[in-house]
């Protein structure tokens, strides 16, 4: 493929998904975010399977280093959902 095309293509999904996030009400956020890091942990399984049929050195340390990334990745997304799931709970009267 041509780079413009991909370009191209790279910048209507950006602006396309800034649409779409910006017209989601709050209180879908949380949910949202939560569902996709669930399905992000999908991409941990990618690179497991892809590690586990390496052959050569350099493709298992790139394999190594996208399942850290991906595990990053699901870990501080939950954490940021956690926290904002947080703002949501009543506080404590004293």
């Amino acid at each position: 493929m041509n780079g413009y095309i991909l370009l191209a293509v790279f910048i209507a999904s950006m602006l396309i998904g800034y649409k779409l996030i910006s017209n989601v009400p709050s209180l879908l956020h949380t949910p949202l975010m939560s569902g996709m890091n669930a399905f992000s942990g999908i991409t941990i399984l990618g690179a497991l399977v892809s590690t586990s049929f390496a052959i050569l050195l350099e493709s298992r340390i790139l394999g190594a280093l996208s399942i850290i990334l991906a595990m990053i990745n699901v870990v501080g997304g939950f954490l940021v959902t956690d926290r904002m799931l947080q703002m949501f709970k009543p506080k404590d009267k004293k």
